[in-house]
């Protein structure tokens, strides 16, 4: 399971939470803190960068947030992201500089490092996106199993458990996830990798690699 590593899928200087996920192994042990961790984050903030926009909110000077977007506690929103109109962020959000969130697109419980762009129609909750992820129109994350359990990340022939039942996914650094595709709770998708549009996807997609569809996933040559 080492590359599903937190220092296999993200470049840590890319985000406000460095010092936090630094801590961990596996990006699924950083989950139940995001709350705490962004109201500490919140507290330390520059109020010449950011303004204080209720309970544990802090936006950016510098972002652009729709009047009709709901912006839930607790909540960070980097510089020059723009939050776009209807989007829904319940809470336990740290976006960072210079993402999109986008027209009906619903945050919970997630560590968005910075370029990320979620522009459209996306559920992203109990998941970690690198640097410069992209997620497609209509692209989610489910993070329950249908039978409700614990989830457990499968790989050639290993598996890890989480010891969580709400779990979705973790994009390494540039992943692309093509439109509607639905990432299973508990995928993982490496650096550089494409998920190819309307995949259903479960486990781990290497770094450098197409997913295509179960069972096909082709080496990403430069």
């Amino acid at each position: 399971m080492e590359n599903i590593k937190i220092t296999e899928l993200y470049d840590l200087t890319k985000t406000m939470a460095v010092d936090y996920l630094s801590e961990f192994t596996y990006p699924f042990e950083a989950l139940k803190g995001i709350s705490e961790l962004i109201i500490r984050l919140g507290e330390k903030l520059d109020s010449e960068i950011y303004e204080k926009r209720g309970e544990n909110i802090w936006i950016a000077k510098s972002a652009k947030v729709a009047p009709t977007a709901f912006i839930g506690s607790p909540c960070i929103i980097g510089e020059n992201t723009e939050v776009r109109h209807g989007a829904f962020i319940r809470g336990s959000a740290l976006v960072g500089n210079d993402c999109v969130v986008g027209n009906s697109v619903e945050l919970k419980n997630v560590i968005i490092f910075d370029s990320v762009q979620v522009p459209h129609y996306n559920y992203v909750g109990d998941s970690i996106l690198g640097f410069h992820a992209h997620m497609g129109a209509g692209s989610i994350t489910s993070n329950v199993k249908a039978d409700k359990l614990e989830v457990v990340i499968k790989a050639e022939g290993e598996s890890l458990a989480t010891g969580l039942k709400k779990v979705g996914a973790f994009l390494g650094d540039y992943a692309e996830i093509g439109c509607n595709s639905v990432l299973n709770p508990g995928t993982v998708i490496g650096k550089n990798s494409n998920v190819y549009p309307l995949s259903m996807v479960r486990g781990v997609v290497k770094e450098n690699s197409i997913y295509k569809k179960q069972g096909d996933i082709a080496e990403k040559y430069a």
